[in-house]
C-alpha cells in the first residue's frame, strides 16, 4: 500500500518544506521539482516515476524518521521522459526556479531559491512537437450536466489546443459514447460529483463549470459583446465550456492557448455511429489500436500532418448535409480529373510545415524562432498556391471558398523573411536567429563581439610566442569563461610571480590561467554578446506579438491547406484504385436507396493485392421494395466482408470521398449500425452473447427508415433454439418496425422461410462449391438461399483431424434424418402470425379459476381432498367477481 506523505513542514529542511508546499498544490500530479540541471521527484512520486521510466530510485535524507525516496531526470531531455509518463496515464506539475541563485543570495546568505509551479502537463494540454502525433488530433473534452441526471442532457466542449480547434455539443446520455468515440479524446474533465464511467477522465473544481463564467470568459477572449455571432449555446454547453476554459487556465497557470471561436455542432449534422460500430468497422484504428489495417490507413494519402488529422475527422463524422458533401466531392473531382495539377499541389504541400501547431506553440508561450520560420515558409507557400489555383477556370465552389484564406499574409511574411535567418533554431539561449541587416544596432554589437573574438585569437598567438609554449590555447567554458590552458608539464613558467598570468584551476594533465589582457577582451566580448542576446530577444517578442495579432487568419489558412491536402489525397487514392464519385439522390424521391455496383472493401483488397490475389467485387441494391437482404453461406465465404464493405462505402461517400465501386447511388444515411463480431467485456461482466444482445437492442431502439444496419450471426452465442428464435424476431422487427436498409448474415437457414411473409426481404448467398472433396469459396454474392452451410468442409480446411470429421459426418447424417422426420427445429413456424400482428395482440388476462380446474385430477382425489378443492375453487371464484 502506498505510504501517505506527511505534508507537515515542521521539522523539515527548508528545501523539503518548499517541496511539500508545492506538492500540496500539485495534488495528484507528479511533481517535477527543478534543482539545477535536473527535475527531481520525491516520495511516492519518485516510486511511480522510477517504475514507469525504469530509472534508478535512490534516497535523500529523512522525513518523518524514514529515508526519502528520490529519482530525477535531466532538464535537457525532460520532454522524452514526460512523453512516457503521460502515455502511462500520469499527469505532471512542473516546478521551476523563479529566481537565480544570485538573486536568492541577495535576499539573504542562506535563502533558498524560490520555486513555483509554472505548468501542468496532461494528455489533453500538450503542444510540444515531440510529445504529439503529427497525424492525429489531441482532444481535451469537458462534460457538464445542468438540471440533474433526470434531465438526461449533457454539454460537451472539446478543444485541440495544439491547433485551436474548439467545438461544443448538447447531447443525450445515450449518444455520449458515440460522440466520445468520434472525438477520441486524450483527456476528459468532469465536475466533482458527476459520476460517469469514462476512461482517461478525472474530476475538476465543480464551480468552474459555470455558464455565466464561461460567457464572460469567451467574451473577454474573443473581444465581443455577445456570443450570438458564434451560434446558440445551451446551458449545458456553456457550463462545459466554463470547465474547459478553467482547466486550461489552471494547466497553463494563467496562460490560455489559442482557441478558434467555438463551433456549435448541431445534433444530426453528422452520421450517428456508435462506439461498437466504429470498433467493428475499424474506421480510424483497428481493434488492436493500430492505424495500419484500418479504413483510415487504407485511404490516407495525405502529405501533411494537418491533412491527416482532417481526414481522420472526416471519416469519423460523415456529413448529413448533401450540399456540403457535393462541395467536397467537387474539389476531389477537380484533382482527380487533372493529374498534373494534383501532382504539383501534392509536391508543394509536402514541403509545408505544420503551421497550425506552430501557431499553437507560439500562443502558449512555448514557441521558438523555428516556429516563426515555419509560419513564414508556410504562409509564403500558401500565397503562391493561391496565385496558382486562382488562375484555374471553372473553380469548384469549395475551392473558391478556400482561396481567400491563403492570401493576406504578405506583410507578415515579408517581416518574418527580413527578420529571421533561413533556418532558425529551436533554442534562443545562444541567439543567432535574427538575420544580419535587420537591425543595424544588433549588427554593430555582433561586430564588436566578433572583433573581440578575433582579438582573443590574436592574443593566443601572442602568448604562444611570448611563452614559447606551442600547445598553449585560449578556451571557454560556462564556469571560468575565457581562460588560458597549457599542459601541466609546461605550466611552471606561468606560475612564477611576474609572469602576467594568474592561476585559476589545475586538472589532470592541464593547468588553467587568466591574464589582464584576456580578461579585458573577454569582458568586451561578453558585454557585446549579452547586449546582442537582449536585442534578439526583444525582436523575437515583437515578431511573436505581430504574428499572434493575425492568429485567427493564420488558423484559417492552416485549415484551408489541410482541406486541399485531403481533397488531393482522396483524388490520389481514387486514381490508384479506380474509385468512382458517388451519386446522391434527393431525399424527397422514391424512398431510401443504397445501390452499389461492383463494391469492394479497401482494406481487404489492399491485403489481397499484396499477396497477388484479386478481390471479388459484389453488387448491393437496397431499395424501398427490397430493403432487407438475408445473406447465407459458409464461413470464410465473404459474408462479413460484404456487409462491412457496404457500410464503409456509405462512410466514404458521406465524408465526401470517392468510393471503391464501379458506381454508388444512395440517399443519405442518418445512422449507421454494425453488429459484426463481438467479444467478452470482462470489465463490465458481460459475455459475448450479452454484448451482442446489448448492441442489437441499441439498433432496434435507434435505427430509423433512413438508417443502414449490418447484422452478422445474431443469436449464435446461445442455444440453437434460443438463437434461432431471437434471430427470427430481430429480422421481423427490422423489417416491420425499423424499416431501415439492412444486410443480415446468418447460418440459420430456417430464416429463409421469412421471405414468404416479409415483402421487402430477399434471399442472397455467398457462392461456394465442393470439387473433388475440397471446398472452393467463390466470394460471389448471388440471389437465393445457400444450398447448405458447408460447415464440415470449412472444418476440413481448418485442419480438424480426419477421425473427428468422420464422426461429425456421422452425427450430421443422423441429425438431418431426424430433421426430415420431424420437420426440423423450425417446425411449426409457418403457423406463426406476422410480427406486426403478434405485437398488436393484447395479452389475454389470466384466468386462475380455469387454471385451477385444469390442474385437478378428479379420479385421484379422496372425498376429503375433493371437499378441500371445492372450497378453494369457491374462494377463487369469489376473488374473480371482486376483480
Amino acid at each position: 500500500m502506498a505510504r501517505t506523505i506527511d505534508t507537515s513542514t515542521q521539522q523539515a529542511t527548508p528545501m523539503m518544506a518548499q517541496y511539500l508546499s508545492l506538492k500540496a498544490e500539485a495534488q495528484d500530479c507528479l511533481l517535477f521539482y527543478r534543482m539545477g540541471d535536473f527535475f527531481e521527484l520525491f516520495f511516492e512520486d519518485a516510486k511511480a516515476a522510477a517504475a514507469t521510466l525504469d530509472i534508478a530510485l535512490t534516497s535523500r535524507g529523512e522525513h518523518g524518521g524514514a529515508p526519502i525516496p528520490m529519482c530525477g531526470v535531466p532538464v535537457h531531455s525532460a520532454e522524452a521522459y514526460l512523453a512516457r509518463l503521460i502515455k502511462a496515464g500520469h499527469r505532471v506539475a512542473i516546478a521551476e526556479q523563479t529566481e537565480t541563485p544570485a538573486q536568492a543570495k541577495a535576499r539573504g546568505s542562506k535563502s533558498l531559491v524560490a520555486r513555483a509551479i509554472v505548468r501542468y502537463v496532461t494528455a489533453g494540454t500538450l503542444t510540444e512537437e515531440t510529445l504529439l502525433d503529427s497525424r492525429r488530433d489531441n482532444m481535451l473534452v469537458a462534460l457538464a450536466q445542468v438540471g440533474g441526471e433526470e434531465a438526461g442532457e449533457y454539454g460537451l466542449a472539446a478543444a485541440d489546443i495544439s491547433t485551436g480547434r474548439f467545438e461544443t455539443l448538447t447531447l443525450r446520455a445515450a449518444d455520449m459514447a458515440a460522440e466520445l468515440a468520434r472525438l477520441r479524446p486524450s483527456e476528459i474533465v468532469l465536475p466533482d460529483g458527476l459520476d460517469l464511467d469514462l476512461p482517461d477522465s478525472h474530476p475538476f473544481d465543480r464551480s468552474a463549470f459555470s455558464g455565466s463564467r464561461a460567457e464572460a470568459a469567451l467574451k473577454r477572449i474573443f473581444g465581443v459583446a455577445t456570443l450570438d455571432g458564434f451560434g446558440q449555446f445551451g446551458r449545458a454547453e456553456l457550463a462545459a465550456m466554463g470547465g474547459l476554459l478553467s482547466y486550461l487556465d489552471h494547466a497553463g497557470k494563467g496562460t490560455l492557448p489559442f482557441l478558434a471561436p467555438p463551433s456549435a455542432k448541431a445534433s444530426g449534422a453528422h452520421v450517428a455511429i456508435d462506439a461498437a460500430t466504429r470498433e467493428s468497422l475499424e474506421i480510424t484504428a483497428t481493434m488492436n489500436g493500430t492505424r495500419a489495417g484500418s479504413l483510415l490507413g487504407a485511404v490516407d494519402r495525405t502529405v501533411t500532418g494537418a491533412g491527416a488529422r482532417l481526414l481522420a475527422q472526416d471519416l469519423s463524422a460523415p456529413l448529413m448535409d448533401q450540399a456540403a458533401i457535393e462541395a467536397r466531392l467537387g474539389l476531389v473531382q477537380l484533382f482527380h480529373d487533372d493529374s498534373m495539377l494534383r501532382d504539383q499541389l501534392r509536391v508543394a504541400l509536402r514541403a509545408l510545415p505544420d503551421i497550425g501547431r506552430a501557431l499553437g506553440r507560439l500562443a502558449m508561450g512555448r514557441g521558438s524562432p523555428r516556429d516563426l520560420g515555419q509560419l513564414r515558409d508556410g504562409l509564403g507557400e500558401a500565397r503562391l498556391l493561391r496565385e496558382r489555383l486562382g488562375r484555374l477556370p471553372d473553380q469548384p465552389l469549395l475551392l473558391a471558398q478556400l482561396l481567400p484564406s491563403l492570401d493576406g499574409h504578405g506583410a507578415l511574411v515579408d517581416s518574418l523573411s527580413r527578420a529571421l535567418v533561413p533556418s532558425p533554431p529551436t533554442e534562443t539561449a545562444s541567439g543567432g536567429y535574427i538575420a544580419d541587416g535587420y537591425d543595424p544596432a544588433l549588427d554593430e554589437l555582433r561586430r564588436l563581439a566578433g572583433d573581440g573574438r578575433r582579438a582573443i585569437a590574436a592574443l593566443e598567438a601572442k602568448y604562444r610566442e611570448q611563452t614559447g609554449i606551442a600547445s598553449l590555447k585560449i578556451r571557454h567554458n560556462g564556469v571560468l569563461g575565457y581562460h588560458v590552458e597549457v599542459p601541466a608539464r609546461a605550466a611552471d613558467p606561468l606560475m612564477q610571480p611576474g609572469s602576467g598570468f594568474t592561476h585559476r584551476q589545475t586538472l589532470a594533465g592541464v593547468v588553467r590561467f587568466n591574464s589582464v589582457d584576456l580578461h579585458e577582451q573577454a569582458s568586451r566580448v561578453a558585454q557585446a554578446g549579452a547586449h546582442a542576446l537582449v536585442a534578439e530577444a526583444a525582436h523575437l517578442e515583437e515578431l511573436i506579438e505581430a504574428t499572434l495579432a493575425r492568429k485567427a487568419e493564420i488558423a484559417r489558412a492552416a485549415d484551408a491547406l489541410a482541406r486541399l491536402d485531403v481533397a488531393a489525397a482522396l483524388a490520389e487514392r481514387a486514381a490508384e484504385g479506380g474509385w468512382q464519385r458517388p451519386h446522391f439522390l434527393p431525399e424527397d424521391g422514391e424512398g431510401p436507396c443504397l445501390e452499389i455496383m461492383g463494391g469492394r472493401h479497401p482494406v481487404v483488397e489492399d491485403a489481397l493485392r499484396r499477396d497477388g490475389q484479386p478481390f471479388v467485387a459484389n453488387d448491393c441494391r437496397l431499395v424501398t421494395g427490397d430493403r432487407l437482404w438475408l445473406v447465407t453461406g459458409p464461413n470464410m465465404g465473404g459474408k462479413s466482408t460484404f456487409l462491412r464493405q457496404n457500410a464503409i462505402i456509405v462512410i466514404l461517400a458521406q465524408a465526401g470521398a470517392y468510393v471503391p465501386a464501379q458506381s454508388a447511388t444512395l440517399t443519405l444515411v442518418d445512422r449507421l449500425f454494425s453488429r459484426v463480431g463481438a467479444s467478452d467485456n470482462l470489465a463490465k461482466g458481460r459475455s459475448t452473447f450479452m454484448v451482442e444482445m446489448v448492441e442489437t437492442a441499441a439498433i432496434l431502439a435507434q435505427a430509423t427508415e433512413r438508417s443502414f444496419v449490418i447484422l452478422d450471426e445474431v443469436g449464435r452465442g446461445t442455444s440453437t433454439y434460443d438463437g434461432l428464435a431471437l434471430a427470427w424476431a430481430v429480422v421481423e422487427a427490422v423489417h416491420e418496425v425499423n424499416r431501415c436498409r439492412c444486410l443480415f448474415a446468418t447460418h440459420y437457414h430456417e430464416l429463409t422461410r421469412l421471405a414468404e411473409t416479409l415483402s421487402s426481404l430477399s434471399l442472397h448467398h455467398v457462392r461456394a462449391r465442393e470439387w473433388k472433396g475440397d471446398l472452393v469459396l467463390l466470394h460471389e454474392v448471388a440471389e437465393g438461399p445457400a444450398d447448405r452451410s458447408y460447415g464440415l468442409a470449412v472444418a476440413r480446411l481448418a485442419g480438424l483431424p480426419p477421425a473427428v470429421l468422420k464422426r461429425a459426418k456421422d452425427v450430421l447424417s443422423r441429425l438431418e434424418a431426424g430433421k426430415a422426420r420431424t420437420g426440423g427445429i423450425a417446425a411449426g413456424l409457418d403457423d406463426l402470425p406476422l410480427f406486426a400482428a403478434a405485437t398488436a395482440q393484447v395479452e389475454e388476462k389470466a384466468d386462475p379459476l380455469r387454471a385451477a380446474l385444469n390442474g385437478i385430477d378428479a379420479d385421484a382425489l379422496s372425498p376429503r381432498e375433493a371437499l378441500d378443492q371445492l372450497y378453494r375453487l369457491k374462494q377463487l371464484a369469489a376473488a374473480g367477481q371482486e376483480d
